[in-house]
């Protein structure tokens, strides 16, 4: 499904590994992944959408994601995470982090406090997101209280994660860790759902990923948190139920991809079309006003 093309970097010291829909994971040269205990993570501009990687890739978004990934991380650091070090090679600059090797759960940990995408469609159909019960009336856009968790199986690159519910979840990595998923979870959306509340920005939900750390066995916060790529980020000024919101991620890209404009059928099976050059500089428009939101920083290409 996906036509995933990945452009290896040569940098020294560190070997490629594995490459995902974003992001590319290197190890230490002369090293094997299974005796390293640390891996360099750096993010692309590659865009996904709908479990597609697309042809067209968004400038400086690697870097944006990195970025703002790292503030949030400081801004949570109650929450382990795996960041060791932001000194990496120039080539990569400003778009990697080097972190410690997690056993990562085989789970996507995602949080909503407003009803939208997926959750609306099935609430729509059975008044229900991921099999939990959820009250009559509500509407593209409403807010959930309190937020809930609502996991999904990760896929490999090009196939679809698949939504499933808490029991399932405990049926895969055990009722304890489970739980601790979900409390880990709700609890970072709750802070984080205030932090960008004070940025004049709503965050409608998100997906983190968390691993155990070896060396010590503590569930651990990895990959990237909190990004336009992870989260919905809309903006207050506009929220009305009811309605489509403005937003500062890329929902902007899926919009565009399932408009008449793109002449795509996401149910055909065949990959998106390349982005006309003016969605792909809106999106990294949105991209950088989220970063800059958020973080009252400017951002630096």
């Amino acid at each position: 499904m996906s036509g995933l093309q990945t452009e290896t970097l040569d940098l020294e010291g560190w070997t490629h590994h594995y490459s995902g829909k974003v992001r590319d994971l290197y190890i230490p040269a002369g090293s094997s992944f299974a005796e390293t205990d640390r891996v360099l993570v750096v993010a692309s501009d590659r865009i996904s959408a709908f479990d597609f990687v697309l042809e067209s890739e968004i400038p400086d978004k690697g870097k944006v994601l990195t970025q703002l990934s790292l503030w949030w991380f400081e801004q949570l650091a109650e929450i382990p995470n795996h960041v060791i070090s932001t000194e990496v090679p120039d080539a990569v600059a400003g778009r990697a982090m080097v972190c410690k090797k997690l056993d990562m759960f085989p789970i996507e940990c995602i949080a909503r406090g407003y009803l939208t995408g997926s959750g609306l469609l099935e609430y729509k159909e059975r008044r229900t997101v991921c099999a939990l019960p959820l009250p009559a009336g509500l509407v593209d856009g409403s807010k959930l209280e309190p937020a809930i968790f609502t996991p999904s199986a990760k896929a490999e690159v090009g196939e679809h994660d698949e939504n499933i519910t808490f029991e399932q979840t405990a049926a895969r990595i055990g009722g304890q860790q489970a739980a601790d998923l979900r409390d880990a979870t709700l609890a970072l959306y709750t802070r984080a759902e205030a932090i960008a509340r004070t940025r004049g920005i709503i965050l409608a939900d998100t997906k983190v990923e968390f691993g155990i750390d070896p060396a010590n066995g503590q569930i651990t916060l990895g990959d990237e948190v909190l990004t336009p790529d992870s989260s919905r980020f809309w903006d207050a000024t506009t929220y009305a139920p009811g309605q489509a919101q403005s937003s500062f991620d890329k929902q902007f890209v899926r919009d565009y991809l399932t408009s008449a404009a793109s002449g795509w059928d996401k149910n055909s099976g065949a990959e998106p079309p390349a982005l006309p050059a003016q969605i792909i500089e809106r999106t990294r428009e949105r991209y950088i006003d989220a970063y800059e939101r958020l973080t009252g920083l400017s951002f630096s290409a």
